[in-house]
């Protein structure tokens, strides 16, 4: 309600010597006061009215709204016009948003974004507690107290359920919310605050429990490969660990083979396992595409696969057994002649 002025005029009709009186008292920011009163009616000649630093005739002092005299009357000044109190509070005083009635000139009107309330009706929604000088929070157009309103529509905490009271430091992430005690990690139960943390379904882990107990591990270290590992049959290995079963040369981006589901570089495994060939005795790995023959018992690398008396290939073509040579048909029928 705007700022205004009430007064009290004072007609007086007798000679009086000295007649002076003031006082003021704040309601709802109208200030209320009697006027000073004239001692010099008579040299004037009548009964006069003196109100707003005005000398008025008692009859033309009215009020403008309803143009009743305002003489011995309180009265309101609003936009440099004088108001009884009735025509004030039916045109101006606010209308009580809890009672439905007028908030008049003698109540305090408690206002809050364009509503208004008499300081008896100023209460909580739910619990019906007075919020004059309290904390209060507005929903729907209802107004609660600080405990309901955080009771009904607070947000709450992710880790305890509790709501976040004013003031209370929240850590936030992505459509979630905690207080800062409740961020923390779901293994050690040590708070995580800026520290770095991994999300994993609905927990968040701390980085040294989340490698605890998600992070790949190699298969033979069992340590925690951060970087630069390699697979193989489907399960991890660190590169320096990935090396040949017989001499632990490493085996990352060289040629390899397995047996018995162990890893062998070529040399290792033509040592160990390879068959051997008959004329060279070397081992035949068959890594890198090499061929090889074999006869019975016997077998020879494609390129030893040749007559043992003029030394011709024999891959593709016949052949004779003479104990441990083989010979081309020319050479066996020359040795038989």
């Amino acid at each position: 309600m705007a700022d205004v002025e009430i007064m009290q005029t004072v007609t007086e009709v007798k000679k009086t010597k000295k007649v002076k009186k003031s006082s003021k008292r704040r309601e709802s920011e109208v200030q209320i006061s009697e006027v000073e009163v004239d001692a010099s009616t008579e040299e004037r000649g009548g009964e006069y009215t003196k109100a707003m630093d005005k000398d008025w005739h008692s009859g033309h002092f009215c009020c403008w709204q309803c143009d009743e005299s305002l003489t011995g009357q309180r009265y309101v000044i609003r936009d440099d016009h004088p108001y009884c109190i009735k025509c004030y509070e039916n045109v101006f005083a606010n209308t009580c948003e809890e009672c439905n009635k007028i908030i008049g000139i003698d109540s305090k009107d408690l206002s809050y974004k364009d509503k208004h309330w008499h300081e008896a009706c100023f209460l909580c929604f739910k619990c019906h507690l007075s919020l004059v000088d309290k904390q209060f929070g507005a929903k729907a157009d209802k107004i609660y107290c600080g405990n309901c309103y955080d009771a009904q529509f607070a947000s709450r905490c992710d880790g305890c359920g509790e709501v976040f009271r004013a003031g209370t430091k929240k850590m936030e992430y992505k459509t979630r919310q905690w207080h800062e005690n409740c961020f923390c990690c779901c293994v050690c139960k040590m708070a995580i605050g800026t520290k770095s943390f991994i999300p994993r379904e609905q927990e968040i882990y701390c980085a040294g429990c989340y490698e605890e107990k998600f992070a790949t591990r190699c298969i033979k270290c069992n340590k925690v490969i951060t970087s630069g590992g390699v697979t193989y049959k489907n399960e991890p290995w660190h590169r320096e660990c990935f090396t040949c079963t017989n001499c632990n040369t490493t085996l990352a981006g060289q040629r390899f083979t397995s047996r018995d589901e162990k890893p062998y570089c070529a040399e290792c495994f033509g040592e160990l396992f390879a068959k051997r060939c008959t004329a060279c005795v070397k081992p035949i790995t068959g890594i890198g595409g090499t061929r090889f023959i074999s006869f019975e018992d016997r077998h020879w690398h494609h390129d030893c696969f040749v007559c043992a008396s003029c030394k011709a290939s024999l891959v593709g073509r016949g052949f004779i057994t003479d104990g441990p040579d083989i010979l081309c048909p020319d050479c066996a029928k020359q040795k038989l002649m």
